[in-house]
């Protein structure tokens, strides 16, 4: 190369450096709970959540599912979201509401070291975006934040509290939810929980500590076949949900590349949003749009 063209070159160089940089982008995905909210392909509707105009983290999206199927069925849809904004160049943060808590898990450890689409971040109608160019293992996320998880299941589905015919209602059911895949095999992206625990109307129903829907041992992640009970610190007739990825007091483990993030202790914070984000998922939300940039 002769020295005019090794001139041009490093004149060109900082412009090719600053557009592949403009290339990469990062998402903070939003995935909701059972009955769903908002229109499937839509990912500008956060009617399940809140406002569309809350701030909850860097290019926002709404991940819409039925809100009643199985997990099977409905994890194409979670994985068309993941494909169009957490491939290539891009990266993703990912925030969880209950059932989308299992649709995650679900999705990661069955399909998060298939071959995925390079797409062009630009979705149709459906939610589906078009090619990029090539492919690559898995997604680019950097981690899952989880409120009111239901992925370990509840007891309510165990004793029919929920008098509804839907499919991902009897998937919560505690041994069923348990089974329903490995939850240890996160393809090593953190799940970070936040574990509610104003309970009242079916505390008689849920061991331990609970938000109302699900009870410590799913919310926090407690791992095994089935539910045990968990508290916060002080009740002395319960085990301690602990704060971090370790074993709880009494030496159950929790899921592999699982963290509680944050436990109630002052029981100030139930399961549902309201449609204001409201409950455990405004600690979610304001720790995204701190975090996820």
């Amino acid at each position: 190369m002769g020295r005019p063209a090794r001139i041009a070159l490093v004149l060109c160089l900082p412009g090719m450096l600053a557009a592949g940089l403009a290339d990469a982008t990062n998402y903070t995905l939003w995935i909701h709970g059972r009955n769903g909210g908002g229109a499937i392909g839509n990912y500008n509707d956060f009617a399940y959540f809140g406002p569309a105009a809350t701030a909850a983290g860097v290019n926002k999206k709404a991940v819409n599912w039925d809100g009643k199927s199985g997990v099977a069925s409905q994890s194409g849809t979670i994985r068309s979201a993941l494909d169009c904004f957490c491939t290539g160049n891009n990266w993703c943060y990912v925030a969880v509401h209950s059932a989308g808590d299992m649709l995650m898990g679900y999705t990661l450890a069955n399909y998060g070291g298939s071959q995925r689409p390079v797409t062009n971040a630009q979705p149709n109608t459906a939610g589906v975006c078009g090619a990029g160019g090539g492919t690559q293992t898995g997604w680019n996320i950097k981690w899952v934040r989880v409120a009111a998880g239901s992925a370990g299941g509840s007891e309510l589905a165990d004793i029919g509290a929920w008098a509804v015919s839907d499919e991902i209602a009897r998937q919560h059911k505690v041994t069923t939810a348990r089974a329903l895949y490995n939850h240890n095999d996160t393809r090593n992206v953190w799940f970070y929980m936040y574990a509610g625990a104003r309970g009242t109307l079916y505390s008689f129903a849920l061991p331990g500590q609970d938000d109302e829907v699900v009870a410590y041992h799913s919310a926090g992640a407690a791992s095994g076949g089935g539910g045990s009970s968990l508290c916060n610190p002080g009740d002395w007739f319960c085990n301690d949900l602990t704060l971090g990825s370790g074993p709880n007091q009494g030496g159950r483990a929790k899921w592999a590349f699982h963290s509680v993030e944050f436990r109630d202790d002052g029981e100030d914070y139930g399961h549902y949003t309201g449609r204001t984000w409201g409950g455990v998922t405004s600690l979610v939300r304001r720790d995204m749009e701190a975090l996820a940039r």
